[in-house]
């Protein structure tokens, strides 16, 4: 069976990085909803054909909405929100309140993120186990990944609207921040 895919979006959160697809029949007023290609919401028959889908994603739950409006006759408008924003605004917000890493550790690719409001590290969708420690230049936060050190060095910028820069360090080695 054909899947008619009319929405499609990459939904990067702390635990990952996820793929959703909207698919919906406008005669029967079908919807389904693929995460990552694993069906998580169907309803296959609708009478009313625009409205909206709530569902969560991820392990940590963010609330997810595609909103479906008609815009002329029949065709549609398909547009996904986040936390109540729509992602765009939900994707600038994130790239002030965290920061990726994406390197190799032992030939695995590894995605490292740190949530800056609440200092949690991710490591490849978990939450890592963190010590902090304060040190002249400002915090060091302290986990491992397999036999790796790693730290994330928060420290002042010294420059006003720049604010606090985070460093992430394996085995004493400073890390590129991912763009994006």
């Amino acid at each position: 069976m054909s899947r008619d895919v009319v929405g499609m979006w990459e939904v990067s959160l702390s635990d990952g990085i996820y793929q959703i697809e909207f698919e919906h029949g406008t005669t029967t007023g079908r919807r389904v909803i693929y995460i990552n290609g694993k069906e998580v919401f169907r309803k296959d028959w609708m009478f009313k054909l625009v409205g909206k889908e709530t569902f969560p994603v991820g392990s940590t739950g963010t609330k997810a909405t595609i909103n479906i409006e008609a815009i002329t006759g029949f065709s549609y408008e398909y547009t996904l929100e986040i936390n109540g924003k729509s992602l765009q605004s939900f994707l600038n917000n994130r790239s002030k309140i965290s920061r990726t890493w994406i390197l190799k550790l032992d030939g695995v690719d590894c995605r490292i993120v740190l949530e800056k409001d609440s200092m949690d590290v991710w490591c490849n969708g978990q939450r890592m186990e963190t010590t902090g420690e304060f040190s002249d230049e400002g915090t060091e936060t302290h986990f491992a990944v397999g036999d790796h050190e790693c730290c994330i060095k928060a420290a002042s910028s010294e420059k006003k609207k720049k604010g606090i820069s985070h460093s992430l360090y394996v085995d004493g080695t400073k890390v590129t921040e991912a763009s994006g």
